[in-house]
């Protein structure tokens, strides 16, 4: 009895599974009432719109993963993305080398808001690295790709906040993900 206290510990013989199996219950009934709030679930990020639209975007938070990004893609599927992720705020450039999907590129800034919008990027065929460059005029932390013409249907302004939560923090060092 440390410290005058009786302790107690209570067990389940014979049923090692049913502590696991409440566990399970209890974290899946979590995730179902904040969904926003649980963002990794087979690397996709919920992207929230101020109107309550769900983005599910893959998450590119390393060095390959942003440099990659939807390249070679024949396609994105309705109210999908992908999600850029830095550890400093700057006026990230983006080009559509090797992208075969028109997209709405979406720059935020660390609070999430929208600092700049450019709407149905064309796709980018050349073979040297001659392909425009997009860029927003303010810092950015986090950039949004959407296929071409979301942004619009999903009335997405510069100012707009997006809500999203990250399984990390943005600023801290990565490490390289190997495929």
């Amino acid at each position: 009895m440390p410290n005058g206290r009786a302790t107690h510990q209570r067990t389940f013989p014979g049923r090692p599974g049913v502590v696991a199996a409440l566990c399970g219950l209890a974290m899946l009934l979590q995730a179902s009432i904040a969904p926003a709030q649980h963002p990794v679930k087979a690397g996709l990020i919920a992207v929230t719109t101020p109107q309550g639209t769900v983005i599910m975007a893959e998450l590119a938070y390393t060095v390959e993963e942003r440099a990659r990004g939807l390249m070679f893609r024949p396609s994105l599927e309705h109210n999908r993305g992908m999600l850029f992720t830095f550890a400093e705020p700057q006026q990230w450039s983006f080009w559509m080398k090797n992208t075969r999907i028109p997209l709405d590129i979406i720059w935020m800034d660390g609070r999430k808001k929208i600092v700049h919008i450019e709407r149905r990027v064309p796709t980018c065929s050349r073979t040297d690295d001659g392909c425009p460059q997009y860029q927003p005029n303010e810092n950015a932390l986090y950039v949004l790709e959407l296929a071409a013409g979301s942004a619009d249907a999903l009335k997405l302004e510069r100012g707009a906040m997006l809500r999203f939560a990250l399984p990390f923090d943005p600023r801290a060092p990565r490490p390289s993900r190997k495929p």
